[in-house]
């Protein structure tokens, strides 16, 4: 069914991510199919990394070590922005058509009053991709 799925990381949130990772690591084993890693970095130094390719280097090392062992290699891809918050949904629509997506999993956050003004990522990049989008929310507080 799927062939290709996609996962928006965030290098510097990772703790956030481990149960949308876990998602996309089951399906891809589910599905046998390729998983590809997208980030999204900016040419300044930060606390993740200190170039674009430094960036590239550790989200592909990330890609290798958290990658179902299915078969497939996974791929990471990098793209640069002078701001990632505001580019983000544009660019995972331009990584879905870069590598082939037909499904994302992506992490999101439970809904607040504000998501009615400003959507959250996942509604926009759902409305204008044909892939499908799949998205985790963290667990509910108990």
């Amino acid at each position: 069914m799927f062939k290709k799925i996609m996962v928006p990381v965030d290098l510097a949130h990772l703790d956030a991510l481990e149960k949308p990772l876990t998602v996309a690591a089951d399906l891809a084993r589910h599905y046998e199919a390729t998983l590809c890693y997208v980030g999204v970095t900016t040419s300044q130094p930060s606390a993740v990394a200190r170039t674009p390719e430094d960036y590239e280097q550790k989200l592909k090392a990330f890609a290798m070590g958290h990658a179902p062992d299915n078969g497939h290699e996974p791929t990471a891809c990098v793209y640069n922005s002078h701001d990632p918050v505001t580019d983000l949904d544009d660019i995972i629509l331009k990584a879905i058509k870069d590598v082939g997506a037909d499904l994302v999993v992506m992490g999101t956050h439970l809904p607040k009053h504000l998501d009615a003004l400003i959507p959250a990522n996942g509604s926009k990049v759902a409305a204008h991709t044909a892939a499908s989008v799949f998205l985790v929310r963290p667990d509910m507080p108990a």
